[in-house]
């Protein structure tokens, strides 16, 4: 399942930054706009994997996973 998450792109001086909306924590800083939507893409989905981790270890054994829309 695709998801789509919002990037808020800015040039700032030589650099290109930008943050996920959604996501607090995921920012980053490139040369380029497009290095940077790249860049993003990547630590959104480090992110979103490391945050699944962490849930499903604090979690322990006998959880169970259910799909929220908003």
């Amino acid at each position: 399942m695709q998801q789509t998450f919002t990037a808020v792109v800015k040039k700032e001086g030589d650099w290109w930054i930008g943050w996920i909306e959604e996501v607090p924590g995921v920012n980053c800083q490139e040369p380029t706009r497009e290095a940077l939507l790249q860049t993003l893409r990547v630590t959104l989905g480090e992110a979103i994997e490391f945050n699944r981790a962490e849930a499903r270890s604090a979690a322990g054994q006998g959880f169970e996973e259910f799909s929220i829309a908003v």
